[in-house]
């Protein structure tokens, strides 16, 4: 009985050894880089964004335009002279609640702008950007959406602090980014960040501002034959109705 389990063992372990190293290649190698998905800053600004409020919003509210300043944290007390700006809005509702705002990037579709969804490069680790508090009870979070279109509700952080602070979060491991088939890598979608106000906070008006929407993200991609025509801009040229 001993002699056959030991046979059995020798034999499993043969079978390990034998597997081909490259079955194994994409989940041990790795390429973490840094990539800003947005920098609020004028022209430079890769997308346009709209800021809605919830059902008590104020008349007249929100308010919101891209405005110049930046956290010190990123370019120094001076700047660096690039003309910085962040995104500002102002808001206020008429009682208090489960108040929130949206803020969302936006596109031009047939009848005026329509909601947009920016897609993340890689593999997301990370995401994170700069927001400014003003002590108000607030909580801020990100939603993001998978390639089969399941959406899930990140939380950042609260807001009850003076300034600007780097809110970050770690993309859970349950989150799908990658698929059996080629291409193997399934980009996350980001499709808000929402402002949530606490119950009992005083919303009589208000002011916030964020800057810098950045990921940290894997971006490597084992090589074969054929495999320009799994990259995003070769697809979109032979491919070019395809909703990535």
């Amino acid at each position: 009985m001993k002699r056959g389990f030991r046979l059995f063992f020798v034999c499993l372990l043969l079978f390990i050894l034998t597997i081909p190293v490259s079955l194994f290649a994409d989940k041990a190698t790795e390429n973490i880089v840094s990539d800003v998905v947005e920098t609020f800053d004028g022209e430079d600004s890769a997308y346009e964004w709209y800021v809605q409020g919830s059902k008590f919003i104020a008349e007249d509210y929100p308010k919101y335009k891209l405005v110049d300043g930046f956290p010190f944290a990123l370019y120094g007390r001076a700047g660096d002279g690039q003309g910085h700006q962040v995104l500002g809005m102002q808001a206020a509702f008429d009682r208090k609640g489960f108040n929130y705002l949206e803020i969302f990037p936006v596109e031009e579709g047939p009848d005026g702008l329509v909601p947009a969804k920016i897609s993340l490069p890689g593999r997301v680790k990370e995401l994170d950007l700069w927001a400014w508090g003003s002590l108000y009870k607030f909580t801020f979070e990100v939603h993001v959406e998978d390639y089969r279109g399941y959406v899930y509700v990140l939380p950042m952080g609260s807001l009850n602090y003076t300034g600007w602070q780097n809110l970050r979060i770690s993309i859970p491991t349950y989150i799908p980014q990658s698929q059996v088939y080629i291409p193997n890598y399934r980009n996350l979608k980001l499709i808000k960040f929402v402002l949530r106000t606490e119950p009992d906070e005083n919303v009589a008006g208000f002011d916030f501002y964020m800057d810098h929407v950045k990921v940290l993200t894997d971006v490597f991609e084992s090589r074969f034959d054929g495999d320009e025509f799994v990259r995003p801009e070769t697809r979109s040229q032979i491919w070019p109705e395809e909703e990535e």
